[in-house]
């Protein structure tokens, strides 16, 4: 069994597409730019709202108007991630049961820092123990830093650890840290692209994912 369980945020714990999509198409619009569908916003995130908003945007970061909009689209989303947001089903859940084993819980994401904290305190509050996103002092996803920073924190080995995600970024972020990995397949890639990305295990429902932690 494992003593620490790292998760990614946005497509793991937490159903998010249609908020990020509501800030993106607000940050277009507001600078004359077509909007973005759902669909399209679900193969853009993954790697930070910096990479989201340069492939929304027509000629991405070399957009005269990338930083503005990128800052219009930081401060919507801040005012707006909990219109739709919501804990996938099973979730809540499967962390109380985690932490009923006082397996350590801590959430990584490419999600920018102040988002990730707010989100994890809004609907995790007793539940996560640390949880980090992206900031200017460490590199993000696929890069292990946070990975290995949170694996110091809980003092654990990395044959104690697991990291869960729903994308390759996630699986590349557990082989950089060299821990295992398990993918979910209700985020935003489906289990075919995750085992053509190399994925070890995929599961289908928090049960699983439970039982797979604690095996």
């Amino acid at each position: 069994m494992k003593t620490t369980a790292i998760f990614d945020l946005d497509g793991t714990l937490l159903y998010t597409l249609e908020d990020l999509t509501d800030s993106t198409n607000y940050a277009l619009e507001k600078f004359n730019y077509s909007k973005c569908t759902i669909e399209q916003v679900r193969e853009y995130v993954g790697n930070g709202v910096y990479k989201l908003i340069e492939r929304a945007m027509p000629l991405g970061a070399e957009n005269p108007d990338f930083r503005q909009c990128l800052e219009t689209f930081k401060s919507h989303y801040k005012e707006n991630m909990y219109n739709k947001t919501r804990p996938f089903d099973g979730v809540l859940e499967m962390l109380e049961e985690l932490k009923n084993r006082k397996i350590h819980i801590a959430v990584v994401s490419n999600k920018f820092d102040a988002a990730v904290k707010e989100l994890c305190s809004h609907y995790f509050s007793n539940l996560v123990d640390t949880a980090a996103g992206e900031s200017s002092n460490i590199r993000k996803k696929p890069a292990p830093d946070s990975v290995l920073a949170v694996m110091k924190y809980f003092c654990a080995k990395p044959e104690e650890c697991v990291y869960i995600g729903d994308s390759e970024v996630d699986i590349q972020t557990a082989k950089n840290a060299g821990i295992d990995c398990i993918s979910v397949n209700w985020g935003y890639k489906d289990t075919d692209f995750l085992l053509a990305h190399n994925a070890s295990v995929v599961v289908s429902s928090c049960n699983e994912l439970l039982e797979e932690i604690v095996k």
